[in-house]
């Protein structure tokens, strides 16, 4: 039976006996007249009156049906059955994506993006269940579609929108908030063809409910070949923007220890960096610190150019040993969420070094352990430990942050296998040579073509002719934390260096694209000095001098402590420490099965627990175990906790921060969106005016038809009074004066 988009304009229909009265109104004004010639006229119509009585009959009902018809179109009667289905109309399945990605917390006139987009969802269920006709309901959160690769998550899935339903849509929108992640779009659109199913009587809305930021749609190739698909299957598509204009932000996008060393009491340098997503600059920035709840005195950023992003450093020092979480927030803005970073830092009471001499003097070794280490009150939080490189073969090195060779003449293939697991596994490496040392070991054994440990290839001893001019240094460093801290004007240490021999380098070498490796200091003839390559997720660094002051008189200046604990520090702090985990990521704990129980609980950012962590075999070679718990919901410090083989418990702890790139408010209107989207064909609106389509909504409209209809009755009609009316016939001859006619 087919329902109506306008109903009262039915009382229209009383219009068509508008026919019928004219009529009886004609009668009235009828008056009999006898006359001699109409009793003829008279016995023909009473022969014909049945047929005559007919053919008016069927044109008044003819002029009536027109005036109905008009009246139909007007009020747009809309079928949903299975002639409905014949023609076209089937049931209606809205599939609405709902961006809950942090930046749709934007804040904007009236309350948040998130805010105006549960409206716009509340509206469309509300229309829906407005229908009398099949309508079901599937509402995915972008966050949710994100998770498990091929597993969407959708809050209401192929739903029944009967008269309950919009009651557990409006329940379920007031604990719908926006999420820490900065879930995008494709993976919803990716789950669309997944959640419509391959049921052919449906006829799909979707709805695309988002801010439409630029870092998601500006390059929107996949996202223009996924619409299209959905297109082609004739899923009409509606892009719903939640915003209004483009907002200043400010986000914290790093906090992170830089250089010193990890160690309980120990002074350390740490930096944190604000980028500014806004069109002006932001001038005395406040960040606010705390470690773990208490305050620590705040640093201000001068200013943070339009676009761009300042970094600001300060000391830090944890008089503990331990895992110790910190906070940076900056003052409330568009977006909250990147107003926050978080960072762990492990300290330790000591950090253990390890020293290889290679001499039986062991002078070099004996600079380095006193750099490291020099003792008094001078303390440093380093416990180096200086053995042969016998030590190598037969010893685990994984209890050491850092080793450092000083003029090894040869080592083991178990000790160079040993090194370079551990340099791979994280830890860091730092070579010097020496007179001890031999160029075809380390090309043979070291080097192996760029595959081995040492960075760079040698040719053994040169001399540095001595510059009598004395107007260049001998030293000349790179922008490298393991000389920034040397590199002002009042330092001197680099330019009062004097190296006399060195190892050179072949002069047709050049670190390879693959390699990665960094010249960070040369002589003052080119020749390299110092030369540093990542191995797996450690460092290696290579001096191509004496620790001791054999060939330089490094060893002897006040300054070069500074300069080994400051590389300490870099050594120490592994490449992928610094990368905090975005929020959505899972988090992993590898183990030793032999030192804990396989039991392992997490716990969330406020000591909630959190379920779900699975533990599972890494690999067969080293029995080591691996706790993962899947999924991050939210950003801040997380905890890992152990239970040793005696009982004892131990934590390990991680910073999870949201993506900073979701803080770039930058959108697309209408006209951005439609250049990327050239060839889809959408819908778009804003979210205040939204309202969905009532035709889209109902099912087929029968409008059409029935103008179709009205045209040809409207034809018919008036054929057939034409037939009905009297149409004398022309005489052969008409009469004229000559003939006898009258005139």
């Amino acid at each position: 039976m087919p329902t109506f988009l306008h109903t009262p304009l039915l009382w229209g229909l009383l219009l068509a006996g508008v026919p019928v009265l004219i009529h009886l109104i004609n009668l009235m004004h009828q008056r009999r007249v006898r006359w001699a010639a109409m009793e003829f006229l008279l016995a023909s119509q009473r022969k014909n009156r049945t047929w005559v009585r007919l053919k008016e009959l069927l044109l008044l009902a003819m002029r009536m049906a027109a005036i109905a018809l008009v009246v139909l179109i007007v009020a747009q009667p809309l079928l949903r059955n299975e002639l409905g289905a014949m023609l076209g109309g089937t049931k209606t399945h809205h599939v609405v994506l709902l961006d809950d990605s942090f930046s749709m917390s934007d804040r904007r006139d009236g309350g948040a993006a998130m805010d105006g987009a549960k409206g716009v969802v509340d509206r469309i269920g509300a229309m829906a269940a407005e229908r009398f006709d099949p309508q079901t309901f599937t509402l995915l959160r972008f966050s949710r579609a994100a998770r498990a690769a091929g597993r969407p998550e959708p809050d209401l899935h192929h739903d029944r929108v009967d008269g309950e339903f919009l009651g557990r849509l409006r329940t379920l929108l007031k604990s719908v908030d926006c999420s820490a992640s900065a879930a995008g779009p494709e993976a919803a659109i990716r789950a669309v063809g997944r959640l419509l199913g391959a049921a052919g009587d449906e006829n799909a809305m979707v709805y695309i409910v988002s801010d439409f930021r630029a870092k998601d749609w500006d390059r929107a190739e996949a996202l223009r070949g996924r619409l299209a698909e959905l297109a082609d299957k004739n899923a009409t598509i509606h892009l719903v923007n939640c915003v209004d204009r483009e907002h200043s932000n400010l986000a914290i996008t790093k906090l992170e220890a830089i250089s010193g060393t990890r160690a309980a009491g120990i002074s350390i340098m740490m930096e944190v960096e604000a980028r500014n997503f806004g069109a002006e600059p932001a001038r005395n920035v406040a960040v606010v610190l705390d470690e773990e709840g208490h305050a620590r005195p705040a640093v201000k950023i001068r200013e943070i150019p339009p676009g761009g992003a300042s970094r600001e450093r300060f000391q830090v020092s944890f008089a503990a040993a331990g895992s110790h979480g910190l906070a940076a927030r900056l003052d409330g803005d568009a977006v909250a969420l990147d107003n926050t970073r978080y960072a762990v830092v492990d300290v330790a009471l000591e950090v253990p070094v390890l020293v290889i001499d290679g001499t039986m003097e062991g002078r070099g070794a004996l600079f380095l352990s006193s750099a490291l280490a020099p003792g008094g009150t001078a303390r440093t939080g380093i416990q180096p430990r200086v053995e042969p490189p016998s030590f190598l073969n037969a010893h685990p090195l994984d209890d050491f942050q850092a080793i450092y060779l000083s003029d090894v003449e040869h080592l083991d293939a178990p000790a160079i296998d040993a090194l370079e697991r551990f340099a791979a596994g994280g830890g860091g490496v730092a070579w010097f040579v020496g007179p001890g040392t031999r160029a075809g070991f380390v090309n043979e054994s070291l080097w192996r073509d760029g595959k081995g440990l040492f960075p760079v290839p040698v040719t053994g001893e040169k001399e540095l002719p001595v510059d009598r001019l004395e107007k260049v240094p001998d030293v000349e460093a790179a922008d490298h934390p393991v000389f920034r801290i040397l590199a002002g004007r009042d330092n001197s240490f680099l330019s009062t260096i004097n190296v006399s021999r060195y190892f050179g380098v072949p002069a047709e070498w050049r670190p390879a694209a693959d390699s990665a490796a960094l010249v960070i200091a040369r002589l003052r003839n080119g020749a390299p000095l110092v030369v540093e390559r990542p191995l797996g997720k450690g460092r290696v660094i290579a001096w191509l001098t004496t620790a001791a002051p054999t060939w330089n008189n490094a060893g002897a200046n006040p300054s070069f402590p500074v300069i080994i604990q400051e590389m300490q520090a870099y050594l120490s702090g592994r490449p992928d420490s610094a990368a905090s985990p975005v929020v959505g990521s899972p988090l992993e704990l590898a183990f030793d099965p032999g030192r804990y129980q396989a039991g392992v609980r997490f716990l969330a950012p406020g000591q909630e627990r959190v379920d779900g962590a699975t533990v599972e075999s890494v690999s067969a070679a080293d029995g080591s175990l691996r706790a993962v718990f899947p999924r991050t919901e939210k950003a801040g410090v997380y905890e890992a906790q152990l239970l040793s083989a005696g009982g004892a418990a131990e934590v390990r702890r991680y910073a999870v921060n949201v993506d900073p790139r979701e803080g770039d408010l930058a959108r697309l209107d209408a006209a951005g969106l439609s250049d990327r989207l050239a060839g889809v064909k959408y819908t778009y609106h804003q979210s205040d005016a939204f309202e969905a389509d009532r035709h889209e909504l109902a099912g087929y409209d029968l409008s059409d038809a029935l103008l179709y209809l009205l045209v040809a009755l409207l034809v018919g009609e008036q054929i057939f009074a034409w037939s009905c009316s009297y149409h004398p016939g022309r005489t052969e001859k008409s009469l004229s004066p000559s003939a006898g006619g009258v005139r």
